[in-house]
């Protein structure tokens, strides 16, 4: 790594963790009432938020609101689309946070009243909270592909929610003759998981390369650049030559502009394509909650103070995670780690009218371009003077000349943080 060791980083990265943790372990100063935090989201952020609060002070009443009784994890779903990984393998439960306390909630919360400190669910229940986090990842903006909605979805399937479109987009490789093309388009920045696209060409294309090794893979991208770019590259070349072509925006107007699903045709300003497999990611933005309850701009995404997480619109709601403007960070799910606990840190503060602690944040995103060689990139955080931005402090990436051993180590630290994050989430 540039810049930052391995080893180093981890213990850096670790001991920022820690002192967020430990920032958040204080005794409990405001007594009488009990105080009420509810928690929107039940995925990378939303979970660690809930966790941290309830493992800090036992007597705040943490409820989780989440639809999903079982959450399947985004990162590590690209596995699933190459066949390396069973979907199973991505599904984890609830009772984790049950057992330490945590009210857990399956329901969908459909609204938000920021006059009464009230969430408001599909099934008719209320929750007040005296502190709102809410942690309600992506959602799409189909409209900005014309032709691609829901139902054409089910035919060029996005796959940007691991579940049912992430098998989907597998069975269609599977069924897909020898020969064939694989279209893939990412959507223009800012999107959940920069680096994720085109893990997914490197994953499809390993499967390609062994069972129907004539088969070819465009990737028709909205932008001209994209994150670890040298080093994918080199991997597709050494691992996947001749097979994947990639067209940077500005070489189609800026990517794919519509699709027709029934004619199984994907048209940019300049070309029109007939690929046997697409997989189209639109646009992306807030969750609907954070949208319906007025806690995005005009951009899509939500404004919040980043030394807290607290909304810049709505006093008293904070929002971590891919929905929120984390200048500085990429939308990703050790990143929404990080800042749940910095938010947690911040609710905690100020439940107990205590000053917040400085806070530090962390992120380091693997890659796996095949199952013995990975790619990574990581960074350790510190909030800008000005607070306008969390400044990157030290990091780096793999180096380009990483032998095959360093390679291969890359991958074992993928599983192994992996492994590590559910547990941080679930356990």
């Amino acid at each position: 790594m540039r810049n930052l060791r391995r080893r180093h980083f981890i213990k850096f990265g670790s001991a920022s963790l820690i002192a967020s943790a430990s920032a958040i372990s204080m005794p409990t100063i405001v007594l009488g009432a009990v105080r009420k935090v509810v928690v929107i989201g039940g995925g990378a952020g939303g979970t660690i938020a809930a966790k941290y609060l309830k493992k800090s002070d036992p007597l705040i009443e943490v409820t989780l609101i989440e639809s999903n009784k079982t959450y399947n994890t985004c990162f590590m779903s690209n596995e699933v689309i190459g066949g390396g990984r069973k979907i199973e393998s991505l599904n984890h439960g609830y009772d984790g946070l049950k057992n330490r306390g945590v009210n857990v909630v399956h329901d969908t919360a459909s609204a938000i009243d920021i006059d009464r400190n009230t969430v408001l669910t599909t099934s008719g229940d209320r929750f007040e909270y005296d502190r709102l986090i809410v942690s309600p990842g992506i959602s799409f903006k189909m409209d900005d592909i014309d032709g691609y909605d829901s139902v054409a979805a089910e035919v060029m399937p996005h796959a940007w929610k691991a579940g049912a479109q992430t098998s989907l987009l597998r069975k269609q490789l599977l069924a897909m003759d020898d020969g064939g093309l694989v279209i893939l388009a990412p959507p223009a920045n800012p999107f959940r998981c920069p680096p994720g696209p085109y893990e997914r060409v490197c994953q499809i294309a390993h499967y390609l390369k062994r069972y129907k090794p004539r088969s070819k893979i465009l990737v028709i991208d909205s932008n001209d650049k994209f994150s670890k770019q040298a080093l994918f590259m080199q991997g597709w070349e050494a691992r996947y030559k001749g097979m994947i072509d990639w067209i940077p925006g500005t070489e189609t107007g800026g990517g794919v502009t519509s699709v027709d699903s029934a004619k199984m045709v994907v048209s940019t300003d300049f070309d029109d394509f007939n690929p046997d497999v697409a997989n189209i990611i639109p646009p992306q933005q807030a969750g609907d909650i954070a949208l319906l309850s007025g806690l995005s701009d005009s951009s899509g995404w939500c404004p919040v103070h980043l030394g807290t997480f607290e909304s810049k619109i709505h006093k008293g709601i904070h929002i971590i995670g891919d929905a929120s403007m984390a200048n500085g960070m990429p939308k990703s799910a050790y990143a929404a780690n990080s800042q749940a606990k910095v938010c947690a840190a911040a609710v905690l503060a100020s439940l107990n009218e205590t000053e917040m602690p400085e806070p530090s944040y962390v992120n380091t995103c693997y890659s796996l371009v095949a199952p013995d060689y990975g790619i990574s990139i990581a960074a350790v955080y510190r909030l800008s003077e000005d607070q306008s931005e969390i400044k990157s402090m030290s990091g780096g990436l793999t180096a380009i000349d990483a032998s095959a051993d360093t390679l291969q180590r890359e991958v074992q630290y993928a599983y192994s943080w992996y492994d590590n994050i559910v547990a941080d989430m679930f356990t």
